[in-house]
Order: structure tokens, then C-alpha cells, then sequence
């Protein structure tokens, strides 16, 4: 499980939960294989499917699915071949948080309702919209600031967490 701290008032703390319950389980091993890949891996060190896998505790064809649309998209790189595998290069590593998010659930579901009301925006909000709206705001926006390289740097810091 990865832990994402941020820096909001205490009184947050449940809207936080709430929101990262609104990634689905595929965003959130796609999130936790990039990181592998941000820690693990490197031009010369390409990782293969199995090998991430394991230490992550997703399911080899699940990942390696997620993997290749995250390939296709430009947001992790691949070889094919007896030294294939995944890594991130330079440009990788400048990916955005949310542009791996976008890329596994697409960019509504981050933007959606919290109780999943299609009719819900500022002129016709829901119950829990003027309760979280702000804060949200300002999640979305600390995602989109947020490389993959920057996650990496906390993680080998110390300063995070990645259990594998």
C-alpha cells in the first residue's frame, strides 16, 4: 500500500482517504509499479514483468497490461528481447502523478462527484461538495505539479514510504 501524505489541515485528513478511495485498484498498481520502476530501474537496468510483480503483489498479466498501456502512451519505456523489460528514462521521470492516473481511469473520474452524481458541479452541487471542493482543488493540483522522479526522491530519501 502506498501512504501519500499531504500537507492539509488536519481536519482533512478523512477527505483525503476519501479521495484516494476514488482511484481504482488498477490506478493504484499502476502508481506503486511506476514507483518500482522510478527506484528500481534505469536504462541499463530494464525490469521485467515478473520481477515487478512480486514486490508490488499485483498479478503478472494484470500489471504487464497496465504496463503496456502506460508504454503505448509514452509514460514508461520498454525492450523487447532476452535484455527487455520496463524502465523510465529521463523523460519518463518527469511524468506527472495525474498523467498516470489519467491514463489508467481517465480524467473524469478524478473530476467526478463523490457520490457519483452526474448533475453535480459548482451551480448544482452535491451534499458533500462545499465540504471537499477546495480541498480537492488543491489535491488535483498537487498531482498535476508532481513528478514521478520527485515521488522516487522521497522514497529513496526516506522521507516516504514504498513497502516492496
Amino acid at each position: 500500500m502506498i501512504k501519500i501524505i499531504f500537507k492539509i489541515k488536519t481536519s482533512s485528513f478523512i477527505f483525503v482517504q476519501l479521495f484516494l478511495s476514488m482511484f481504482s485498484n488498477s490506478t493504484k498498481y499502476a502508481i506503486k509499479a511506476v514507483l518500482y520502476l522510478a527506484v528500481h530501474s534505469s536504462e541499463d537496468q530494464k525490469i521485467m514483468i515478473k520481477d515487478i510483480a512480486e514486490p508490488i503483489n499485483v498479478p503478472k498479466h494484470y500489471i504487464a497490461k497496465i504496463l503496456q498501456t502506460l508504454s503505448k502512451l509514452d509514460l514508461v519505456s520498454s525492450h523487447k528481447g532476452p535484455k527487455g523489460g520496463f524502465y523510465l528514462n529521463e523523460k519518463n521521470r518527469q511524468v506527472k502523478v495525474i498523467q498516470i492516473i489519467n491514463a489508467i481511469d481517465g480524467e473524469d473520474r478524478m473530476n467526478s462527484c463523490l457520490l457519483s452524481l452526474n448533475e453535480c458541479n459548482v451551480d448544482n452541487p452535491c451534499s458533500l461538495h462545499h465540504l471537499v471542493f477546495r480541498e480537492k482543488q488543491q489535491i488535483l493540483k498537487r498531482l498535476e505539479c508532481t513528478s514521478l522522479n520527485e515521488l522516487a526522491a522521497h522514497i529513496n530519501d526516506g522521507k516516504s514510504v514504498l513497502p516492496l
